[in-house]
């Protein structure tokens, strides 16, 4: 690329920066987080205590063995502060992010971890079973967006699910946190996960609040374990607010052995499921299931 083409590209994705509320609807991540908004990191103490609780509950929910130091991945590492918590609990880690600015800011503060400056829409690039765990905080949904032409959403998706799957070692877990912007988004990624060999589910925190609620993607590389539970849903009646998955459909069939898809009790299963997704879903009546007549 020419140097005229390079800064007419750079004023355009800044043009697209200059919009929309969502980071990631106001340009590339690599242009987002520039040099004054890494500093953020350093110097916002609310956003250094929100970052360093979703780091914690994501640490918890991969639910390492104790007493024993493991070898784990964070993706979207930033300037190094889930990295840090990683650290006060006595593992090791390699951290990945597009953002040469954040990885500087990590440096500076001389974080104990290793860094790597890549996409991880290009894949995760590290030998089969490398890791015993992969945590990633407010990343995944920036691979819902296509910054170039040449990306796909999906694609970048299977891409970095099916390297990190790899990347893996069996049993092991991956905790990402994310900001879905719709139910859309939400199926879009746990299909993709689903796609690249992964079992788990949604883990909804405080799904009760509108501040405190916070997505985390738990996902299993091997097999499928029981999904931990949200923290605020002790105390209320209400199934837990969880959508979980796993790598095979469930058939439904009459007393008969026949499949009875489409049926009354097909019907209400598929539209709890996507209750269960957050999408909207109309509400159930003595008519659901029913077969429409023909219109002449």
């Amino acid at each position: 690329m020419t140097s005229s083409a390079a800064r007419a590209d750079d004023a355009r994705r800044a043009k697209m920066a200059a919009s929309g509320k969502r980071p990631e609807h106001r340009g590339p991540p690599e242009l987002f987080y520039d040099e004054a908004e890494a500093r953020k990191y350093t110097h916002n103490s609310r956003m250094i205590d929100i970052q360093s609780q979703m780091s914690e509950r994501a640490v918890e929910l991969l639910g390492l063995p104790e007493g024993r130091p493991c070898f784990l991945l964070d993706v979207g590492c930033g300037s190094g502060l889930s990295g840090d918590y990683i650290s006060e609990e006595g593992h090791c880690w390699v951290g990945m992010d597009i953002s040469p600015a954040m990885l500087d800011v990590a440096i500076e503060r001389e974080v104990e971890g290793d860094l790597m400056l890549t996409d991880m829409g290009q894949g995760i690039p590290f030998r089969p079973g490398t890791f015993d765990g992969c945590i990633s905080i407010s990343a995944v949904q920036w691979l819902c967006n296509a910054d170039k032409k040449t990306h796909s959403p999906p694609k970048r998706l299977y891409r970095f699910f099916s390297t990190l799957y790899t990347a893996l070692a069996r049993g092991a877990r991956a905790v990402l946190q994310l900001y879905p912007e719709n139910s859309q988004q939400l199926e879009l990624i746990t299909s993709q996960a689903m796609k690249a060999g992964f079992t788990g589910g949604m883990v909804v925190d405080y799904p009760n609040s509108a501040k405190a609620k916070k997505f985390f993607l738990c996902l299993f590389a091997g097999p499928s374990a029981a999904l931990p539970k949200g923290l605020g849903t002790e105390c209320s009646n209400e199934e837990p607010a969880q959508a979980k998955f796993v790598c095979e459909r469930i058939r439904f069939k009459n007393a008969k052995g026949q499949s009875a898809k489409k049926s009354r009790d097909w019907v209400l299963e598929k539209k709890e499921r996507r209750r269960r997704q957050g999408k909207e879903v109309r509400a159930d009546t003595r008519y659901t299931g029913r077969k429409r007549r023909p219109h002449f």
